[in-house]
C-alpha cells in the first residue's frame, strides 16, 4: 500500500485528517508563512508545543526587505505603530570611543526605514491576531509533534500529542519551522555543517525611565575584555548584550557595572529586568532543507550569531521565497522542480549571512593588539555591505545579494535583485507599490508590451504596471534604465524572474522557466485580487 493509499485509508477511518499543510513551530516564520499561504488561498495547521508566547529575549531588529515581507503578511501597519528607526550601527573601541560609523536611512529601497528596532514578543502578537482572523489557518498550541514520516510521493504523516492523547495529521506539504533543535530536521535527516563560531553571552531587556545615553542607533564595542552590545528598543525599553567569561553569571550589582557607560542605575529604583537569559550563539546551516515535500525553515535550517541583526531575517526570507512556490505547486499543479529552487535560492544567502555576522564577532573580541586595525577594516567592510551602497543608480539593497541564477533567476543585471517600492498614485491616492502589484507575478514596463508576451503575462495571471503611470518619483523608470531593460518580470516574492531588453521583443528566456510556472490550470485568483 502506498502512503497516498495509506493516508486515504486513515482519513476515512478517522485516525487522521488530511490538510493542505502542516507547520510545525507558531514562531514568527510559522506564523508568516501560515499567513503568506493563506492569502494564496492555502490552509494550514500551525502546531505549536508553548500554550504561550515564548518568554526569553529574542529578535528586536529588522531591515527594510523584512518590513515588505511583513506588508506581504497582512500587517505592516499594525507593526509600523510598535517599530522604532534605529539611525544605524556604532562601532566602540574599549573606552566607548568611536571607531566608525554607519547611518541607516529612514526609507530604503524596500520602501521602510531600512533598520527598525521592536519587542518581538509584540510582533508575535500582532502575528497571531492575524493568524486568528484567517479562516485557513488553524493553531493548535500545547501539543507536541513526535513523528514526521515523509514520503516520496505521497502525503507526509505528521503525529503529534496534546493533553495525552496521540493525533495523526495528513499534510500535502510540511514546513519545519522548529527552532534549532527541529525534530523536523531529524525527520529528513539532515545534519548541521559547523561554520566555526560559539560563544556564551547574556543577553538583558530592561525597561526604565532613567536617563540613558542613547544615540537612537545600535553600539556595538569591540573589546576583547567584554564584547557588548547596546540598542533602543522603545521608548523606555533597551537591550544590552555582553559575552559571558567562564563559568561566569551576573547579578544585578555586575550588570549595574556593566551598563553604567550607558545609564547611572546607583539607585535601581527605576531600572526593571523585564527579561534576561543565557545564550551560546552558534553559526550552523543545515546541510539539506528538503525531503519529499518536508522543508525546513529558520532557525531549523541555520544559526546565526546575532552581530548583523539577521536571525529572525533570515527566517522570515525563507517564508517568502517558499510560500509563493508551494502554493503554486498544490494549487496549479506547477512542476515539483519548482520547489527544488528554494534550497538552491536561500542556501546561499544564508551562508553569506553567517559568515558575515562571524567576521563581526571576531571584529568585536579581536582586541587592540596589532592585527585589530584589519580586524576594524573587515567589519567596516562588512558594514558597508549592509549599509548605503548605491550602484548604477539603484538605491540600497541591504544584506539581499542578487539571487544565484538558475530556473526562476535568468541572467540579467536585474535578474536575481529585488524591485523598489516606491510610493505610487491609485486613484487619486497614495500608496505603497506592492499594495498595487498584489500577492501574484508582475510587470514593470516602460513601453507597450508585444500580444505574444500580454498571453504569456495573462497566463501567469500577472499584472501589468506601466512605470510611466504610476506616479512615482521616478524610481521605477530609473530602475529599469539601470538594468538595460524595457521591462521586467517579477516574481510574488518581487524578485525579478527576467527582463525585456532595451529594444527586444521578448524575455531572455522564457524556455527556462515558462514549463516550471505555466499549466494548464488557470491562476486562482488571491483574497487581495478578488
Amino acid at each position: 500500500m502506498t502512503a497516498e493509499q495509506a493516508g486515504a485509508r486513515d482519513a476515512a477511518s478517522g485516525s487522521g485528517r488530511r490538510v493542505p499543510v502542516v507547520i510545525v513551530g507558531a514562531g514568527p516564520v510559522g506564523v508568516t508563512a501560515a499567513l503568506l499561504l493563506a492569502r494564496r488561498g492555502i490552509g494550514s495547521v500551525v502546531l505549536e508545543r508553548h500554550r504561550d508566547l515564548y518568554p526569553l529575549p529574542r529578535a528586536v531588529a529588522t531591515d527594510d526587505e523584512v518590513r515588505r515581507i511583513l506588508q506581504a503578511a497582512g500587517i505592516h501597519e499594525e507593526f509600523e505603530a510598535l517599530a522604532r528607526p534605529a539611525k544605524g550601527l556604532r562601532l566602540l573601541d574599549d573606552r566607548h570611543r568611536v571607531i566608525a560609523e554607519f547611518p541607516r536611512s529612514s526609507h530604503g529601497h524596500h520602501g521602510f526605514p531600512q533598520t527598525s528596532m521592536f519587542d518581538q514578543p509584540e510582533l508575535e502578537r500582532l502575528l497571531r491576531d492575524a493568524l486568528d482572523r484567517r479562516p485557513e489557518c488553524e493553531l493548535r498550541s500545547g501539543v507536541e509533534v513526535t513523528g514526521i514520516a515523509p514520503t516520496p510521493d505521497g502525503p507526509v504523516r505528521v503525529t503529534f500529542r496534546g493533553d495525552g492523547a496521540e493525533e495523526h495529521l495528513w499534510a500535502d506539504a510540511v514546513l519545519g519551522c522548529d527552532g534549532a533543535n527541529s525534530l523536523t530536521r531529524g525527520a529528513i535527516g539532515a545534519v548541521w555543517e559547523d561554520l566555526r563560531f560559539e560563544e556564551r553571552w547574556t543577553v538583558v531587556d530592561v525597561r526604565t525611565g532613567a536617563d540613558v545615553r542613547s544615540w537612537e542607533g545600535v553600539d556595538q564595542v569591540c573589546d576583547p575584555r567584554r564584547p557588548a552590545t547596546f540598542m533602543r528598543v522603545g521608548e523606555d525599553r533597551y537591550r544590552w548584550e555582553f559575552r559571558l567569561r567562564e563559568a561566569e553569571d551576573l547579578d544585578f550589582e555586575r550588570l549595574r557595572e556593566l551598563v553604567a557607560p550607558w545609564v547611572d542605575i546607583s539607585s535601581g529604583d527605576d531600572f526593571h529586568v523585564v527579561r534576561q537569559a543565557q545564550y551560546t550563539f552558534r553559526a550552523r546551516i543545515a546541510d539539506r532543507w528538503r525531503l519529499g515535500r518536508v522543508f525546513l525553515l529558520g532557525d531549523a535550517a541555520h544559526l546565526t550569531p546575532p552581530f548583523v541583526g539577521q536571525g529572525l531575517c533570515a527566517g522570515l526570507r525563507d517564508a517568502h521565497n517558499l510560500t509563493w512556490k508551494l502554493a503554486h505547486v498544490l494549487q496549479q499543479g506547477s512542476d515539483e522542480r519548482l520547489l527544488d529552487t528554494y534550497e538552491h535560492e536561500r542556501k546561499p544567502h544564508a551562508r553569506h549571512v553567517i559568515r558575515l555576522a562571524v567576521a563581526t564577532g571576531w571584529a568585536m573580541t579581536g582586541g587592540q593588539d596589532r592585527l585589530a586595525a584589519l580586524r576594524r577594516a573587515a567589519v567596516s567592510a562588512v558594514c558597508r555591505i549592509a549599509g548605503v551602497a548605491g550602484v548604477a543608480g539603484v538605491a540600497d539593497r541591504g544584506l539581499s545579494r542578487p539571487l544565484p541564477p538558475g530556473p526562476l533567476v535568468r541572467r540579467s543585471r536585474l535578474a536575481g535583485t529585488l524591485c523598489p517600492q516606491p510610493w505610487v498614485t491609485v486613484d487619486g491616492g497614495r500608496t505603497r507599490l506592492d499594495d498595487v502589484l498584489g500577492d501574484s507575478f508582475a510587470v514593470l514596463t516602460a513601453v507597450p508590451l508585444a500580444p505574444s508576451l500580454c498571453a504569456l503575462v495573462e497566463a501567469l495571471g500577472a499584472r501589468i504596471v506601466d512605470v510611466r503611470k504610476t506616479g512615482d518619483d521616478g524610481t521605477l523608470a530609473a530602475w529599469l534604465r539601470s538594468g538595460r531593460a524595457d521591462a521586467a518580470l517579477l516574481r510574488p516574492d518581487r524578485v525579478v524572474l527576467d527582463v525585456l531588453p532595451r529594444g527586444g521583443d521578448d524575455f531572455t528566456d522564457t524556455a527556462s522557466w515558462a514549463p516550471l510556472l505555466c499549466t494548464a490550470r488557470r491562476p486562482a485568483l488571491t483574497p487581495s485580487q478578488r
